[in-house]
């Protein structure tokens, strides 16, 4: 088929290249000029795993092109994804003005019936209103051409995304015709044919309402297992047994049960807030994603009440934060706990040491005076203090002899649990671990 994609972002990008791998001529546009050119050149534009190869491969191959031109991305298509952004308001509520200067363009373009579809988070009637705008703008421009509308939301984690999107275990469509389920059916085929993961085949508002419904439910996971973790801390129990133990049970399952500080990035907490306005509309107080929020926004200021705690005094104090990006495997830091926690450092007088794999250029900016180590040894030498924010494998190969070694003080805020407990303690290291008592040395 010929496929468009309005949006070439984290979302957008994946999702054309998934396409023309799956044999599909596909074109992603974007405004961006410079995210244009430079994708052009041959250089991905962001940091995501397996991405570059297959952006690489299939541009290569000729089945994917990136233009800034509207035009030639919806002219001839038969599908047109949708990938743009949908940021919270302030009141929480999404802006919807690029989905609709998105549906504007389809409008403008289509040279034939086009099957458009939601890839973007968007609230439950949205494909309606996209249906509304875009038969306003057809009559506006003198045509009867009747555009579908799907909902196709995506479900992947950055890190894994392109791995989520080849490699799906499930794949979900809301549509309100036979023919357009045909269509995505058939978009859809070798996937379904590779894999034989189930295609959940219902209406565009079902379909609006799973990706919010999952989202909003995973965020509920990671909060339930952080108030868990200030009982552990209280008590002396150990919040990592208690999730493992837990996730034996097929019901519950131990995905996001890792107790940490607090769940951020670009969708959990703009989806939360979303769903809590979306329910708060239709005149449904939605308590427990309330709940949910406050218990996130106490779980992100864990890190430094701890090593307020700790050090007691932060100004002029030196401390090393391990990781900016708001997870491992991707270099995205909207929304990172990390940048709560350099601001909260600061706000104290602390001097921050500042290491990320792939992620530190994206701060250069906001944190001038801070010092960026290319190596994460360089960050904790002669620090008072380590914060992990990031759980990359490369933090995990440090020992906790070695951590002892380079430290001024004796100090972990292990925030992602990524040492056992019991090593940092046996190497004489005063520890605070998410969910663990706090173990403090003699004098420390």
């Amino acid at each position: 088929m010929k496929v468009g994609v309005i949006g070439v972002g984290h979302v957008g990008l994946v999702t054309a290249a998934s396409m023309a791998d799956l044999g599909h001529e596909v074109v992603g546009m974007d405004d961006d000029a410079t995210k244009v050119a430079t994708l052009n050149r041959g250089e991905i534009p962001f940091y995501e795993e397996e991405l570059a190869e297959l952006v690489t491969a299939t541009m290569t191959s000729g089945l994917l092109r990136i233009t800034g031109d509207a035009a030639e991305a919806v002219a001839g298509a038969d599908v047109v994804f949708i990938c743009v952004g949908t940021p919270a308001r302030e009141d929480g509520s999404p802006n919807l003005s690029y989905v609709q200067a998105a549906a504007a363009a389809v409008a403008a373009h289509a040279t034939g019936p086009v099957v458009v579809v939601e890839k973007s988070t968007v609230p439950v009637r949205t494909g309606e209103r996209l249906r509304h705008a875009l038969n306003l703008e057809s009559q506006a421009r003198g045509g009867g051409v009747h555009h579908e509308v799907v909902s196709n939301p995506e479900f992947t984690k950055e890190g894994t995304a392109v791995a989520d999107t080849l490699r799906p275990d499930r794949i979900v469509v809301g549509a309100d015709s036979d023919r357009a389920h045909e269509i995505m059916r058939a978009l859809y085929q070798p996937l379904l044919d590779r894999y034989h993961c189930p295609y959940v085949a219902t209406d565009v508002r079902t379909a609006e309402l799973i990706k919010h419904a999952s989202n909003a439910f995973l965020a509920t996971k990671i909060s339930f297992i952080n108030a868990v973790a200030r009982i552990c801390e209280i008590t002396g129990a150990d919040v990592q047994t208690v999730a493992d133990a837990m996730g034996h049970d097929p019901r519950i399952g131990r995905a996001f049960l890792n107790a940490g500080p607090g769940y951020g990035g670009s969708c959990f907490p703009k989806d939360v807030q979303a769903f809590i306005h979306i329910a708060a509309e239709l005149g449904y107080d939605f308590g427990i994603l309330r709940e949910t929020d406050r218990t996130n926004r106490e779980a992100r200021q864990w890190p430094v009440t701890q090593v307020r705690r700790l050090l007691w005094n932060l100004d002029g104090k030196q401390v090393a934060v391990l990781g900016v990006a708001f997870k491992a495997g991707t270099d995205d830091i909207r929304d990172s706990v990390a940048l709560e926690v350099i601001d909260g450092l600061r706000a104290e007088g602390a001097h921050v040491r500042l290491h990320d794999p792939v992620a530190l250029d994206h701060v250069r900016a906001r944190y001038p005076d801070a010092n960026f180590c290319d190596k994460a040894e360089e960050a904790l030498n002669g620090a008072h203090a380590v914060i992990v924010c990031t759980e990359w494998d490369e933090y995990r190969a440090i020992t906790p002899e070695r951590l002892a070694e380079l430290l001024e003080y004796p100090i972990v805020v292990d925030a992602r649990n990524i040492w056992p407990h019991a090593g940092l303690t046996g190497a004489g290291l005063t520890v605070a671990s998410v969910g663990s008592p706090l173990v403090q040395v003699p004098g420390a």
